[in-house]
């Protein structure tokens, strides 16, 4: 019952998120295309692929396969490419790693299932001043992305370099009218003004998608165990009676059986 109060206020908002994300895209789309955003390092593909993995998964258990579904994806991601740094979210994800032995650089502990904008920009700040610096080239988010309660899957996106729909990286073919907007002052200020609130928006997009898959998840599970419970309590009650009915059969016939000897 707690998990599904706390799942309808963070499935609207990431109802409300992913509607935000897509004009969001849609506005960043247009204003990547421009020609003067041709060389702008944030759509350049870098060569030497230094990858960070920032992986979304939960602080608490008992939410079914959740945790194991998206953990096992990530490793998998991991193993096949390798990784230059490891940022988690989730006590569990944290815990997970560092028992096979991966390095976690960052942590970002207790938000999962109640996450906020504020949690979101910290995220994205660290997440971007690897990216900057060049410390890494390439940045991935691995979370679980939410359809219904039932219904949710591991998913990998690239977050750095933009990638972005009908954006090609290090395109050298853009034309003059590709977008449909006259942008001021200058397309490159304006990219460089509204892909950190992009990158912020994104990452609280990841973490509500996550937080509802977590929330959805413990929900059938708990379901499903209070279920479980509620038949084993009636077999063991069946048995019990049956018990008590025995005995008490038994202390009847004894009773009876000493009365016909007394006689």
């Amino acid at each position: 019952m707690v998990a599904a109060a706390r799942l309808r206020r963070v499935q609207e908002r990431a109802k409300a998120c992913n509607t935000y994300v897509d004009k969001f895209r849609e506005v960043l789309e247009n204003v990547a295309v421009h020609p003067q955003n041709r060389n702008n390092p944030l759509l350049a593909a870098r060569e030497e692929a230094k990858i960070l993995y920032f992986v979304v998964g939960a602080d608490k258990g008992l939410a079914g396969a959740y945790n194991s579904n998206v953990l096992r994806e990530a490793v998998t991601r991991i193993s096949a490419t390798g990784y230059a740094k490891l940022v988690v979210s989730g006590r569990k994800a944290q815990e997970y790693f560092v028992r096979r032995g991966y390095t976690v650089d960052k942590a970002f502990i207790g938000i999962s299932d109640k996450p906020f904008i504020d949690d979101a920009v910290r995220i994205s700040h660290y997440l971007t001043a690897a990216y900057a610096s060049g410390e890494v080239n390439q940045v991935y988010v691995i979370y679980t992305h939410f359809y219904s309660p039932m219904n949710h899957h591991p998913m990998m996106q690239m977050m750095m370099p933009l990638d972005l729909p009908g954006v090609v990286l290090g395109d050298e073919n853009l034309e003059a009218d590709a977008s449909p907007y006259i942008i001021e002052p200058s397309p490159k200020e304006v990219l460089d003004l509204i892909w950190p609130r992009y990158m912020e928006t994104l990452v609280y997009f990841t973490l509500l998608q996550s937080g509802a898959s977590e929330l959805g998840a413990r929900m059938i599970a708990m379901g499903s165990a209070t279920t479980n419970a509620q038949e084993i309590i009636s077999q063991l009650v069946l048995n019990y009676n049956k018990v008590r009915q025995a005995a008490i059969t038994r202390e009847i016939s004894e009773i009876v059986g000493g009365v016909e000897a007394l006689q």
